[in-house]
């Protein structure tokens, strides 16, 4: 029981750290670097619509059950899932790096609750890093685990899957991403999880964790 308890913490809390080392680190090492705008002719037919700064937001609380949730299943399970969250952030890091972009914000001039929100997360979050969509990576990857978990019911399968989809296009309602972000963060999704999947891999990671939490 105490080995699963401190798995069921670390791998969740070397993920956040990642995370964050590769999104502030890639801000850092592409600060004077010239950035680039991706949008196409497709991202102009998607509405702007404040309101879904709430799926935006609401998907930390997603990511943190889901995390902690995969963290808990049976070993190798976990290990190939959270390996794919490293491989995938160390891509992105190199992309951040090699392939700064931005993008173009509307003005918010409302003054409803989702304005003010849309707002503060424009000036909390600098629109840069975006590809590919860490957002869009993180939710994609949960509907992968979703997916190759045995004992997952069928309908908790969908359902995280409609969170995914619905967080990756909140991504470009709120203007946060361009379509070729969202999608260049779900196919690393899916590249990663199946890299993971190769005992090449798997197994030193997997040795590696089982020595860290014994």
């Amino acid at each position: 029981m105490t080995k699963r308890l401190s798995r069921t913490w670390l791998f969740p809390l070397c993920a956040v750290v990642w995370n964050q080392s590769v999104y502030y680190g890639g801000n850092l090492l592409a600060k004077n670097a010239p950035h680039w705008n991706l949008e196409l002719w497709l991202d102009s037919l998607v509405p702007f619509l404040p309101w879904t700064v709430s799926i935006y937001l609401g998907c930390f609380l997603f990511w943190a059950v889901f995390y902690i949730r995969m963290a808990g299943e049976e070993h190798r399970l976990a290990c190939r899932f959270f390996l794919a969250d490293f491989l995938a952030k160390g891509v992105c890091l190199v992309f951040f790096v090699l392939l700064p972009t931005t993008n173009l914000r509307p003005l918010v001039p409302g003054n409803g609750i989702w304005d003010h929100l849309m707002r503060f997360v424009y000036w909390a979050d600098a629109p840069t890093n975006l590809f590919p969509s860490i957002h869009c990576l993180v939710s994609w990857l949960c509907f992968i685990g979703a997916r190759n978990l045995p004992r997952f019911p069928r309908w908790g399968v969908w359902l995280t899957g409609l969170t995914a989809t619905a967080i990756c296009l909140s991504t470009l309602t709120t203007r946060q991403h361009v379509a070729v972000d969202v999608l260049g963060g779900i196919l690393l999704a899916e590249m990663s999880y199946w890299i993971a999947g190769h005992n090449v891999l798997l197994e030193p990671f997997s040795r590696l964790s089982r020595r860290l939490t014994n």
